[in-house]
């Protein structure tokens, strides 16, 4: 009887996708050719745009129904800020359609961005969507922000149970932009037009004179300031 739950569970782990490593902020995000409800997509076709790749556990659930309206809602924000919107699970094509089709015959809501079909996994598998205890045959609710360079620069991970916070990706990506624009940090719950942080003086010299240069300084490591 042991040799038999062995055998089953070998074979039960050899049908899963092979584990890979979780991609890296602030490398290039995994490259990706795939199936969509609007047509073939690929990351590089993205170059020169911010994109938010972002998975659901499957398609015909609540919880994800509420993500989904919410990214609808929001789509005209993203895109305001030159950011594209990307969704996967891993159902059929098929599925996506009916599903968005639902959305807005019931929800009266329509879907304007495009949906990966990943039966095979591969898209899901490279992003680390898949998390072992916690979804085996289905991706949790994983967001990545990718920049027009194709660089992934943040990553946020749900559990099953619970349904992300929409604004704060808004939030997250106006922010990111800020800092790149203005080389600047941004301090907790930050919004446009609040104050930035300055980055820390590298030298003991710089620090002498921080206090000096007009910005608000609590000490030495700590300044922030206004930007237009």
């Amino acid at each position: 009887m042991s040799t038999q739950l062995s055998i089953l569970g070998d074979a039960e782990l050899a049908a899963r996708p092979p584990s890979q490593p979780l991609p890296g902020l602030n490398q290039p995000a995994p490259a990706f050719d795939a199936n969509t409800t609007h047509g073939r997509k690929t990351l590089v076709g993205y170059r020169g745009q911010w994109l938010i790749l972002f998975s659901h556990p499957a398609d015909f659930t609540p919880v994800c129904t509420t993500e989904f309206i919410a990214f609808a809602r929001h789509h005209a924000t993203f895109a305001a800020m030159n950011c594209e919107l990307l969704g996967l699970s891993i159902d059929s094509n098929f599925a996506h359609i009916a599903w968005v089709r639902n959305i807005e015959e019931k929800f009266g809501v329509e879907i304007p961005f495009p949906i990966i079909e990943d039966l095979s996994m591969t898209v899901a598998g490279a992003y680390g969507m898949i998390q072992p205890g916690a979804s085996d045959t289905s991706a949790v609710r994983a967001t990545f922000i990718i920049d027009p360079n194709g660089i992934l620069r943040a990553m946020v991970y749900y559990p099953m149970t619970n349904g992300r916070c929409v604004d704060e990706f808004v939030r997250l990506v106006k922010a990111l932009q800020t800092s790149d624009v203005h080389k600047v940090a941004t301090p907790e719950g930050w919004q446009p037009g609040e104050p930035v942080i300055v980055p820390p003086p590298a030298t003991v010299q710089e620090a002498r004179v921080r206090k000096d240069q007009g910005f608000d300084t609590t000490d030495w490591y700590f300044s922030k300031t206004k930007i237009d």
